[in-house]
């Protein structure tokens, strides 16, 4: 058994290796980053996965969510090792044309979380329905507050940037909808004309951006009252700059991600609540997707009624709202990540 892992900066690629991978049997595994706690455990799972088929195995990552350019590299070096198939959490559309390729010259392409916006450059998502996720952080909000607190909310957006990926844009427009504002359109965002809505920020899914985002949105308007986050990173920014500002207790907090960190948070009462979401399960599937196609050429299904396949989602708070089904922070800690 043969394990690369490869960190991208930049277009250039940095192997570590501990020997050549069998092309017949290799498999890649390409994530945003090798820092969020998320994507470390995408890895394990995925390396796990790879040690229990049989396969070789190669990680890579690049330095920050957006960045495309070390990405492409790193399909193109899975194609020339001769990769089976590639597992990908795609930073954007750039990655497009060369999913394309890959797929052309007989590689499997699994997108994991982050479906890819063109079909023809995937055979498959595995991952948590965002869309679904959104919508029940944003169904407890609203029962948190109850219908004058609905009325009256002030809402800030932290998003990861202005791109529409479609993660960001499912778990936003999600929210939004849970919430009980009209969306006109749920392929993009901020379609939304409703008042409540303070604005949106780009977070960067980290905690600087949540911070930076969070202060920006404050200044329009330091009466905020609901903080919608992309994930727990960007919620741990947002709640340092409402402390930083004396407002700590003015506004809840809600996220997406489910990771101990965040799960900490929503026992601690910093996040009210978090929709939790199995990266582990999203690679660990994707492998054995990828190990059954080696074998026969046999391309994964989508979960019923939906195009991807479904790997799971609770609502994890220590508020329960009625109508809203929920596990606690203890449960959530049983299942967390990172």
């Amino acid at each position: 058994m043969t394990f690369k892992t490869t960190a991208l900066m930049g277009a250039a690629a940095l192997a570590l290796t501990a020997g050549a991978a069998s092309a017949a049997d290799l498999a890649c595994l390409i994530t945003k980053n090798n820092t969020n706690p998320f994507f470390v455990k995408m890895k394990e799972g995925a390396e796990a996965a790879a040690t229990a088929a049989g396969l070789d195995f190669q990680a890579y990552a690049g330095e920050k969510d957006g960045d495309a350019a070390p990405q492409i590299t790193a399909i193109e070096n899975c194609m020339a090792a001769g990769a089976k198939g590639i597992l990908i959490t795609a930073s954007n559309d750039s990655v497009i044309p060369a999913l394309k390729d890959a797929r052309a010259a007989g590689i499997l392409v699994i997108a994991l979380d982050t479906p890819i916006a063109d079909p023809e450059a995937q055979d498959m998502t595995f991952a948590t329905d965002n869309f679904e996720a959104g919508l029940r952080i944003g169904k407890w909000a609203a029962g948190k507050l109850g219908a004058d607190g609905v009325a009256n909310a002030k809402i800030a957006m932290l998003d990861i940037n202005k791109d529409n990926i479609s993660v960001d844009v499912a778990r936003d427009t999600g929210f939004l909808v849970g919430f009980g504002i009209e969306v006109p359109d749920l392929s993009v965002m901020g379609s939304e004309n409703d008042p409540r809505v303070i604005g949106h920020e780009s977070s960067d899914a980290n905690p600087e951006g949540g911070l930076r985002a969070m202060e920006t949105l404050l200044a329009k308007d330091p009466d905020i009252n609901v903080v919608y986050t992309i994930n727990e990173p960007a919620a741990e920014g947002a709640y340092q700059a409402l402390k930083n500002a004396g407002k700590e207790g003015q506004a809840i907090i809600v996220s997406v991600d489910g990771g101990c960190p965040g799960v900490a948070s929503v026992k601690s009462g910093v996040i009210g609540a978090t929709s939790q979401q199995y990266p582990l399960l999203m690679a660990s599937k994707g492998i054995e997707a990828i190990a059954a196609y080696a074998a026969d050429g046999t391309k994964p299904a989508a979960s019923e009624g939906l195009s991807f396949f479904n790997t799971g989602v609770n609502l994890v708070t220590d508020q329960p709202v009625e109508g809203v089904e929920s596990i606690d922070s203890t449960k959530g800690t049983e299942l967390c990540w990172g």
